[in-house]
């Protein structure tokens, strides 16, 4: 009975952010994750097309003249 829950925790947590971080300053972290998150999902779609270009690329190099030494 004297144990604490984790979903106690959590709004124990909740709390004492609300309290000593201000409401304003909790929605800026999450706005701040939000925009986190999009970033990364955006830069994930980039690299894929990036990673795409580079592989198109090295099929169309031509293969380079070999020298050989006749001496």
């Amino acid at each position: 009975m004297g144990s604490f829950s984790i979903w106690h925790l959590l709004i124990v947590l909740v709390v004492v952010l609300v309290l000593f971080g201000g409401g304003g300053k909790l929605s800026k972290i999450m706005g701040d994750l939000g925009a986190g998150i999009k970033d990364f999902k955006k830069n994930i779609k980039d690299g894929s097309k990036d990673e795409a270009n580079i592989n198109v690329a090295k099929t169309e190099e031509k293969p380079r003249d070999t020298i050989v030494d006749r001496s």
